[in-house]
């Protein structure tokens, strides 16, 4: 169940409920795994729903087709939205949803789902201990790294040590907040807006914000785009 606001021995706040390469250790090969309980399941209870005549499997399909075309464009376009406008940001801060509607993304039958905000003094990312859940209608297919064991499990326990693998070295004097998304939650890192971009349209701003500053593992930078920005 999620729980907020669960203060670890670490010295960061655990919370229930980008794209550009790195090289640390938890790049590696999720799909060579065995499926995890949680795919077993999912199987199971597709096929059961095609069975059943609740849905069938072109419907199911479309769905994945769906989720499969979603990019962490979608998710800078929010982002640089909430930069350029106060009004936007503070709607998205209170309800992740209407705001996300009110750009024509729908989140579908998901419960919750929330923005968390860095700041000078707070910088927040995102993990799922207990399997992979990740905002894909925002984000698209999750990293390898972020279904890996070793990323679930430390990232709890020693988030400036994982945040420092991914080049991320943060002033001692800055709050680590980790929130863990659930079947029912999922979470948005709103990162801030570096220095050096005034004037910039929303476009040029949504250029720099990558999957992995949206996660919480990386910040925006002046002269870093994502991947899939074209030269």
């Amino acid at each position: 169940m999620p729980h907020d606001g669960h203060e670890h021995e670490a010295g960061h706040v655990h919370n229930h409920g980008d794209g550009q390469p790195h090289r640390h250790p938890f790049q590696r090969d999720h799909d060579a795994d065995p499926a995890s309980p949680y795919e077993v399941l999912e199987r199971a209870i597709r096929e059961l729903l095609i069975e059943k005549g609740v849905l069938t499997a072109e419907e199911i399909s479309a769905q994945v087709d769906l989720m499969d075309s979603r990019s962490p464009a979608l998710g800078a376009k929010v982002v640089a939205r909430a930069w350029v406008d106060p009004d936007y940001k503070a709607r998205l801060l209170a309800d992740t949803r209407s705001a996300l509607a009110e750009l024509g993304i729908d989140i579908g039958t998901l419960a919750d789902f929330r923005t968390v905000e860095n700041t000078p003094k707070v910088h927040n990312a995102v993990v799922c201990t207990l399997c992979s859940c990740y905002p894909k209608m925002l984000l698209g297919i999750p990293p390898a790294w972020y279904k890996s064991l070793a990323y679930r499990s430390r990232m709890v326990v020693d988030p400036r040590g994982v945040l420092r693998e991914f080049g991320l070295e943060l002033p001692d004097d800055v709050e680590v907040r980790v929130h863990d998304s659930t079947a029912d939650l999922r979470y948005l890192v709103l990162p801030m807006r570096p220095e050096g971009t005034e004037g910039w349209t929303e476009e040029q701003l949504a250029e720099i914000v990558t999957r992995d500053c949206m996660i919480g593992t990386a910040v925006p930078e002046v002269g870093r785009k994502r991947p899939d920005v074209m030269s």
